[in-house]
């Protein structure tokens, strides 16, 4: 694969997906549960992440190649768990993807009245599918366009929403409740894309340096705009208001009595809901092709285009079945069942952190436990507010271990 991918492309990637989904939706789901203590939320599922993070800055400097976390998982603890990992990441990152198209149609049809939601995701998926197809470079340019732009929409809601904040809306605050270890839970869920980069390292110039570089740029960006934009949304409409809302920022904004500010912030969730699904495709893509020349999935999703460069099998397969995943899917346990995985391989990555010998190691060994440690608790108030959760969580790791043991490949050992 080319290395086309500079430090810009890297951290723009990282914020796609990170700045997406998470602030424009799931904020909602959180805010259900937080309530005004949203901001606490935040503040733990950011801090959760940047554990896990710095892990992935020691193994990604370390062991740069395609597919990320799998090739970590794979190398440094075994095999089996290297494929467990890359199996539960396109569970997670497949469900995003249809997560995010319904996020973008709510906000899509907020602004063009009348449209079906699901068509407008089914639509959008399509047109991504093919964005990726034609190329990473493309993918890239498009992805740094909606980034720049929706950071500038948030900029714009967090300065005019400032004007007509509410403080009663922040009482009563309760920072200590269940509830807010839970909105973290689903908050979590929108912080994982900060190691999206990693499954594309092969195609990012100077990769040692600039695939960690990237990460905690992005971490950084995206939790200083996660803690201000909740910040004033919370106190422009509460937090029910939010939760009631599938598009709760534009119902936040619109406390203003500003039908442009609505439409703006719509038109934000739009471009910042498209640049999740991007990058989650060009994503998935990969780690499909990653898997494949292990021959931990069928080959032929390891085939390059001749013209292109990528790997057109796994893009159109993977593209065509979010399509079909949003025409079946329900926005609340998508995001459940999408961080049980999330988890699960970020729990392995902390694993492989802990593997890497001293004279490699960046941080000291408890930064990988405590990252662990947290991936654990969250995943324990997932299964107390939802069991089926886990049991879902269960059967699809069941499935994935049946299937590798099923299809008996002669899998490969490359180094």
């Amino acid at each position: 694969m080319k290395r086309t991918l500079g430090l810009f492309d890297a951290t723009s990637i990282s914020i796609g997906a990170i700045v997406g989904a998470g602030i424009f939706v799931v904020t909602g789901i959180a805010a259900g549960l937080a309530g005004s203590a949203l901001i606490i939320s935040m503040l733990i599922a950011g801090a959760i992440s940047l554990l896990t993070a710095l892990s992935f800055v020691e193994l990604s400097a370390y062991l740069p190649r395609e597919g990320g976390v799998y090739e970590f998982a794979y190398q440094l603890i075994s095999p089996f768990t290297g494929f467990m990992t890359g199996w539960m990441w396109l569970v997670s990152n497949i469900l995003t993807g249809a997560a995010v198209s319904l996020g973008f149609a709510y906000y899509f049809t907020a602004v063009f009245k009348g449209l079906p939601p699901t068509f407008i995701a089914a639509i959008i998926c399509v047109a991504f599918t093919i964005m990726n197809y034609v190329g990473v470079r493309q993918s890239a340019t498009l992805n740094n366009i909606l980034v720049v732009a929706k950071l500038l929409i948030l900029a714009f809601f967090v300065v005019f929403g400032l004007t007509s904040i509410n403080t009663g809306n922040y009482l009563p605050f309760n920072p200590i409740s269940a509830g807010v270890f839970q909105g973290a839970f689903y908050i979590f869920f929108a912080y994982g894309g900060f190691t999206r980069i990693t499954v594309v390292a092969e195609e990012v110039k100077d990769p040692e340096k600039n695939v960690p570089r990237a990460i905690l740029l992005s971490i950084i960006i995206s939790t200083i705009v996660y803690i201000l934009v909740g910040i004033v949304a919370v106190g422009l409409i509460g937090g029910a208001g939010l939760a009631a809302s599938d598009s709760p920022l534009s119902e936040a904004i619109g406390t203003t009595g500003s039908r442009a500010a609505v439409l703006v912030v719509s038109v934000g969730g739009v471009l910042a809901t498209a640049s999740v699904l991007l990058t989650s495709i060009l994503g998935v893509s990969r780690m499909t092709y990653a898997m494949a020349r292990r021959n931990d999935l069928p080959q032929v999703l390891e085939k390059l285009h001749p013209r292109f460069d990528t790997p057109y099998h796994s893009i159109w397969i993977i593209g065509l079945t979010m399509t079909l995943l949003v025409l079946l899917v329900d926005l609340t346990s998508v995001v459940a069942i999408g961080t049980f995985a999330l988890l699960f391989y970020y729990s392995t990555g902390n694993i492989a952190a802990l593997k890497l010998r001293p004279d490699i190691r960046r941080y000291p060994r408890i930064i990988s436990v405590l990252g662990l440690i947290a991936c654990v608790v969250l995943l324990a108030f997932a299964v107390l507010e939802s069991p089926s959760t886990l049991l879902i969580g269960l059967a699809v790791l069941v499935t994935g271990a049946m299937y590798h043991f099923a299809s008996g490949r002669n899998r490969s050992s490359i180094a």
